[in-house]
């Protein structure tokens, strides 16, 4: 009997616990999320267990046919129920034909690291990454350091919302223990700081806090822990170094214990956020100029990717100049930026999110936030007279925003961006003035970031992973310009009645 696939089923009903629920608007643009659920919570989950099954039946059959063969990674985060998911998932593979090695707890990228260390093509991390607690998600590749792009997931999608599956049976699973050792020992094999650092280690409870203070150890620094304890429930904040509750508070435990540097972690472990010993929270894009600088000066001529959320300063700072770098605005996403720091052979790639991507001599093209750190903290110690405060004021000044987000369901955010463009286009054909001045620039690569003639600039973009619309500002102006630049977008916007409040303003 064919597996029944339904969008829809209310928990604790005969349909539940018979057929494999799996809403289609959790197949994202480059990765999976779905609400998964907790107990007490009202409501309605977009995915079941026996879903998980069919999304593993989907995926071995599509590692398959993209002639990938049959072996794949597996892991899974800190929480309650990803060990539960993961089994599901793992079930499916096997019955698709593929021969399953799992890794157990882990971080993201110590997947992704599994992939090269293991020989093993494919991958798929179960993680939420920084989503509240009751999502989950896979984050899935078939070719490394890449991870499925938007026409592996739509193929992915079709084949299992169809059940288009070829079980083809003779599954095997081996299970790896002792693997955090292995991925530890290649993060920091041959990396020690001559600079004592003393390093705040923030983790929000998430799955980094059983990795980041001991490879923050090992390289040499003082380790400073803050939230390191595992705890599914979170109970201090979300695990998103992006969101300003955890950067105020390593800010906070920087300036108490007059640490050099504060890092944070993800829940998944592929991103860090930096807060200077002046407890300034410094935004990702900001940290990557910095990193950038300090790359080049290492490897002139150096090509870096970056999103179209970041700073303009990739393309105008005068010591990436001098440098040779040469920058390059792309897509936002990890894996749109991780594919074109492939394609370009670029020595790093960095997103305002804080995904970033180095290339040898430094990783292996794949986001890890603690080789970010390591990163942050080998640029500290090449700079023994300067602070990190230093280095960050010897930037020249910008007025950005942080990345600010607006619910808009999954269903209709694409048309409502699509809207939002043609409106900018239009206003630029007609030469209207936007914010007190002329539309220089419409860069549409990904939503759409508008510049004005003094160089400020607004972005409207659709999340790929949550149902909302992304907005950031910045000018190299001032804080009026800023302002004023966010409050013409928000009436662009505003056209729009399926766009909610704003998560957080500036």
């Amino acid at each position: 009997m064919p597996l029944t696939i339904v969008g829809e089923a209310r928990p604790n009903s005969f349909e539940f616990e018979t057929s494999a629920l799996i809403k289609a608007s959790g197949f994202r643009e480059y990765d999976a999320r779905w609400w998964f659920g907790h107990p007490g919570s009202t409501k309605a989950p977009e995915l079941n267990l026996i879903g998980v099954q069919a999304l593993g039946m989907g995926l071995g059959t599509l590692i398959r046919r993209l002639g990938a063969g049959q072996d794949i990674v597996t892991g899974h985060d800190f929480r309650s129920y990803s060990l539960s998911i993961k089994l599901a998932l793992v079930s499916g593979l096997m019955a698709a034909g593929a021969r399953v090695t799992d890794i157990g707890l882990a971080l993201s990228p110590m997947a992704y690291f599994a992939q090269f260390a293991l020989d093993t093509p494919s991958v798929a991390m179960v993680t939420a990454s920084h989503n509240e607690n009751g999502w989950t998600g896979v984050k899935m590749g078939a070719a490394r350091p890449l991870t499925f792009g938007p026409e592996e997931m739509s193929a992915l999608k079709r084949i299992v919302l169809n059940a288009d599956f070829d079980l083809a049976g003779g599954g095997a699973y081996e299970f790896v223990s002792g693997f955090r050792e292995t991925y530890l020992d290649d993060l920091t094999r041959g990396k020690r700081i001559s600079r004592k650092l003393k390093v705040v280690c923030a983790c929000g409870n998430g799955t980094a806090g059983a990795f980041a203070p001991e490879a923050l150890a090992r390289l040499g620094c003082e380790v400073i822990p803050l939230d390191v304890e595992l705890d599914h429930g979170f109970p201090r904040y979300n695990p998103n170094p992006e969101d300003m509750q955890m950067l105020h508070a390593i800010s906070e435990k920087v300036l108490e214990t007059g640490a050099d540097v504060g890092l944070g972690f993800d829940g998944d472990g592929d991103r860090c956020g930096v807060v200077d010993n002046k407890g300034n929270e410094i935004f990702a894009d900001k940290v990557g100029v910095m990193l950038a600088r300090d790359i080049s000066s290492l490897h002139p001529g150096s090509t870096f990717v970056v999103d179209v959320k970041s700073t303009g300063l990739f393309a105008t700072d005068h010591v990436l100049k001098a440098n040779g770098a040469i920058a390059d605005y792309w897509k936002t996403g990890h894996s749109y930026i991780k594919r074109r720091v492939t394609e370009l052979g670029a020595v790093a790639g960095f997103e305002k999110s804080g995904h970033f991507f180095f290339n040898p001599p430094i990783g292996r093209g794949y986001d890890d936030g603690l080789i970010t750190a390591i990163a942050v903290c080998q640029m500290l110690d090449r700079n023994p007279q300067r602070s990190m405060a230093d280095l960050y004021r010897a930037l020249p000044l910008t007025y950005g925003t942080p990345t600010m987000s607006a619910h808009c369901a999954d269903e209709v955010k694409y048309g409502v961006v699509e809207r939002v463009v043609a409106d900018f286009q239009a206003m630029r054909r007609d030469g209207d003035d936007f914010a007190g001045q002329k539309i220089a620039a419409l860069i549409t690569v990904n939503g759409v970031r508008v510049v004005a003639e003094d160089g400020t600039w607004g972005l409207v973009r659709a999340s790929s992973n949550k149902p909302e619309l992304v907005v950031v500002v910045e000018s190299p102006v001032s804080s009026d310009r800023r302002r004023q630049m966010f409050e013409a977008v928000d009436a662009v916007l505003r056209r729009n009645p399926e766009i909610g409040a704003y998560n957080q303003t500036f």
